[in-house]
């Protein structure tokens, strides 16, 4: 096993695309020469020019058009939005146009586009910089939206999400971007909609998304040195939800805790809580149990930012509070 970087797997999945497929190319602020706000598209530029990979205007709703045009009539787009936060300026493209095409057309078009979503708080970057939105993706049908919390994950679901002809929204969390992950020595696709289990357990189980699955890891850590077992799965992708790997988890420890980045009202987390209500409520032997940020704006303050974001430590109480 070798080390990646978060932010270098999705470049060596956009490589690897690009390489194998004329038709796919990357476009967004600042993502040609500069190599991306976080540096993630780095030498792609180089590689293959501004006709491969462009950069646009500071207009998410025009790019964001452009990018279903393109899907529509041939290409395999993929649209970098700085950050998750200006999916607000984008929305119509997205939820009233890519969305619903394919439908309304009668399945005779196909809409082949990813939309790269940079998410999540821890750095520093405030109120308008620092959202989780991926639920307000979620409740839209037509898109599929995919979380990887690892490079494995990042460099596979990126593959595949380029390669499905129904527009991808690919979110990732921005603090993983720095950090390393063992990767194999070959990788490739992982299919949209197969969770992964990654830490098997027995008392507890732990559902968790993008950093907050490395969280929950941290907490298993902690948990086992006194006696206790969580199981943490992360769906990988949120549209279409693995929702039997989670109901097969939960008949083995019969707790469940759903954790997320997001603000606790809305989440995602409150979804997968209903499905496992309303499907595999025989299984449970506790209430479940979410945990969420704050319902509030993402501070400035770091000390005020940590306090908000989730964390191993929540995670902890939490299974101590169900057992």
């Amino acid at each position: 096993m070798k080390k990646m970087l978060y932010m270098e797997a999705i470049r060596e999945a956009m490589r690897f695309a690009m390489e194998n497929d004329p038709t796919v190319l990357l476009f967004g602020e600042d993502v040609g020469a500069f190599g991306g706000c976080f540096g993630v598209s780095g030498d792609l530029f180089a590689q293959f020019g501004e006709d491969r990979v462009h950069d646009t205007p500071i207009s998410e709703g025009a790019f964001m058009g452009a990018a279903v045009g393109a899907a529509a009539t041939g290409l395999r787009p993929i649209a970098e939005l700085m950050f998750i936060d200006f999916v607000t300026v984008a929305l119509d493209q997205i939820v009233n146009q890519a969305a619903k095409m394919r439908y309304m057309f009668g399945g005779k078009i196909h809409l082949p586009m990813v939309v790269r979503l940079p998410a999540g708080g821890g750095t520093r970057a405030a109120a308008q910089h620092s959202q989780s939105l991926e639920a307000w993706l979620c409740h839209v049908p037509g898109l599929k939206v995919v979380f990887p919390s690892c490079s494995e994950d990042a460099y596979g679901l990126l593959l595949s999400s380029i390669a499905d002809d129904n527009p991808v929204m690919f979110v990732e969390n921005k603090v993983l971007y720095g950090m390393s992950f063992e990767v194999p020595d070959e990788m490739g696709p992982i299919p949209l909609g197969v969770g992964d289990i990654k830490k098997a357990g027995t008392d507890v189980t732990v559902v968790a998304t993008g950093r907050m699955v490395v969280e929950a890891l941290a907490a298993a850590d902690i948990l086992e040195k006194e006696g206790i077992s969580i199981e943490v799965i992360d769906p990988r992708t949120l549209i279409p939800l693995d929702k039997q790997l989670i109901f097969d988890s939960i008949a083995k420890t019969h707790k469940v805790i759903v954790v997320s980045e997001e603000t606790k009202t809305g989440a995602f987390t409150g979804e997968i809580a209903a499905i496992i209500a309303e499907e595999a409520f025989d299984s449970l032997d506790a209430p479940i149990v979410r945990i969420g940020a704050f319902d509030i704006p993402i501070p400035f303050s770091p000390v005020l930012e940590d306090y908000d974001m989730p964390n191993a430590a929540d995670i902890v109480d939490a299974v101590k509070g169900m057992m």
